[in-house]
């Protein structure tokens, strides 16, 4: 398993959540944030006898309910989103309305993304905006909170080994074998691990030897050593923080050809004694390695991503239980009994619907699998060429192959084929579907929409490149092409429209592409992976770094499951 490295782009200031707490338990936090708020006298009475918590009749008017109603939307709007939707109903009733205005959840949004950027990108009319500022509050403050995590891990991992090559240094000096050189630039290098710090000994400035320091010396030099990093670390963190917050800066560290010594320096210096962090809000862990080819499709299940099935080159599909033990455990590999392998070639996608599985691949079968029955084979349609994409719907499964067809099965009947579609002129690369319409992109740089309702396709765009992702959720699609940028359309009564592209920092396929309400994922042949708020233009939060490229991601209940270009899987996830 290759390492990862992650890089993160602090919010702009004044345009974030600051929230730094971490969020598996956002009720916890919202305790704790409102002990913090002096409210005696400002809330009615609440009469604890009373099962709902609503207040006593009798009680008077508050201060705060006395306020105007733009003053007390603003106030809560101050509030983290998940106090809003579940803890102000449960005061009283006017302060549970202050969930149901439009108003106050937009200038919430507002203040996440900035006033630079546009949200929602696609159509307002029926935009669920309580559960985008939820989503994008979890967002900001997970992956926030990864960033810091990551640079606490890398400064104790530079302490432990300048504190290693000092014994080392001091064992070399009391076997008289070798010599330290005093207080100076070569003391510093061999607390720094300069290559020249390892030699027996150091030629002074005029060219003689350096004096051989006792053991008292060198424990005093180590002190005085200690202490000058220290000092140079507190400034050099100040200096960090200082250029997070100038413009763009993020998008230059994002660059790896863009990275000089001064990323280097920072994170060599010690950590500095300081109060402990929070616990992080984000846990990556990577499946045990058991596929022995690349993993091409990566699906979590369940609803509460404690399930991952993962799908190989090595022709086989693999179940994951994410929360047995401390890096999850291989529940099963589907397949018949006596057989070698799941399908007879690539695995190449997954799909599911509810209890079933579908896997499709390169010897041009969709298998289905019922996962309350331990994976037994629940059917085998073969559909005459390479399998590409797959989408299910309630009990329809949908299939884009290299023939250039889309083609629709109920898995439940005998002959499961219902009808087969020729949209495009060349194979199809990403299916997204929904109870009325399919959309689909293919290799001839065509996106397609198809009424599963009247039977028949309403429109046919062509882009300059050919998509090879794509995720559809509300009135808005995005999608991932073979250049590396992100394109999102609007969706809206059958009628796609493309609404812009976007150059989000991807140099080569976009192989993955998830897009919630609140948040967006993408990952790429690149070796990245990429964690963005979903505005015009996207902003990105974080860029997770591989060895290899990544060939797809899946995301559930806040966990993210990817798979990398080797034969390993990583998970993120809340930390419990």
């Amino acid at each position: 398993m290759s390492g990862v490295i992650v890089d993160v782009s602090e919010p702009d200031e004044g345009t974030g959540n600051d929230q730094d707490g971490p969020c598996p338990d956002p009720m916890k936090s919202i305790s704790s944030d409102l002990s913090r708020l002096d409210l005696h006298g400002l809330l009615p009475a609440v009469n604890s006898s009373s099962a709902d918590g609503s207040p006593s009749p009798s009680s008077e008017p508050s201060a705060l309910l006395s306020l105007p109603w733009e003053i007390l939307t603003n106030i809560a709007s101050h509030l983290p989103a998940q106090c809003v939707i579940n803890v102000l109903p449960k005061v009283c009733h006017t302060l549970g309305t202050v969930g149901e205005d439009s108003t106050a959840w937009q200038l919430r949004a507002r203040r996440l993304i900035g006033s630079r950027a546009s949200f929602p990108v696609g159509p307002r009319e029926d935009f669920d905006w309580p559960t985008a500022c939820l989503e994008m509050e979890h967002l900001i403050t997970c992956w926030r909170r990864a960033r810091q995590t990551q640079k606490d891990e890398e400064e104790r991992d530079q302490a432990r080994l300048q504190e290693r090559e000092l014994q080392v240094a001091e064992e070399q000096e009391d076997g008289g074998a070798d010599q330290v050189e005093g207080v100076g630039m070569a003391a510093q290098e061999v607390a720094y691990g300069a290559d020249e710090g390892m030699e027996v000994a150091m030629d002074g400035e005029d060219g003689e030897m350096q004096p051989i320091l006792d053991g008292d010396q060198i424990g005093r030099l180590r002190e005085e050593l200690v202490d000058r990093q220290e000092d140079g670390a507190d400034a050099l963190m100040e200096e960090g923080r200082m250029q997070d917050a100038a413009p763009h800066h993020h998008e230059d560290l994002a660059n790896p050809r863009n990275v000089g010594n001064e990323r280097e320096v920072e994170m060599m210096q010690p950590q500095s004694p300081r109060s402990p962090s929070p616990p992080p809000a984000l846990e990556c862990i990577t499946l045990p390695s058991d596929h022995i080819s690349q993993v091409n499709s990566v699906l979590l299940l369940g609803g509460e991503g404690a399930v991952c099935a993962t799908a190989s080159r090595d022709y086989n599909v693999k179940l994951w239980d994410l929360q047995a033990g401390s890096n999850g455990a291989l529940l099963y590999t589907l397949g018949k009994q006596g057989d070698l392998s799941t399908h007879g070639g690539w695995v190449w996608c997954l799909a599911s619907d509810g209890p079933l599985l579908a896997s499709g691949g390169f010897d041009s079968t969709v298998r289905l699998w019922d996962l309350q029955a331990g994976g037994a084979e629940r059917g085998l349609i073969r559909t005459g060429a390479i399998v590409l994409c797959l989408s299910y719907q309630t009990d329809v499964l949908l299939a884009g192959t290299f023939d250039k067809r889309i083609s629709m099965y109920d898995t439940r009947a005998a002959e499961p084929l219902i009808k087969s579609l020729r949209l495009h002129g060349d194979a199809v690369m990403c299916l997204a579907a929904d109870d009325n319409y399919i959309i689909s992109g293919s290799k001839d740089c065509t996106v397609a929409v198809y009424d599963r309702r009247a039977g028949k396709g309403l429109k046919k765009l062509r882009l300059s490149s050919y998509l090879l992702s794509m995720s559809h959720s509300g009135y808005e699609v995005w999608a991932g092409d073979n250049r590396g940028m992100l394109h999102s359309f609007s969706m809206q009564a059958g009628s796609l429209k493309l609404l812009s592209q976007f150059d989000v920092g991807h140099t080569d396929l976009v192989t993955g592409t998830h897009r919630s309400q609140g948040s967006l994922y993408t990952c790429s042949s690149d070796c990245t992976v990429k964690v963005h708020i979903p505005c015009a233009p996207p902003r990105t939060l974080c860029t997770l770094r591989h060895q290899i490229g990544v060939n797809g991601l899946s995301v559930e209940a806040g966990v993210l499951a990817v798979a990398c270009g080797d034969s390993s899987v990583e998970v993120w996830r809340p930390r419990k």
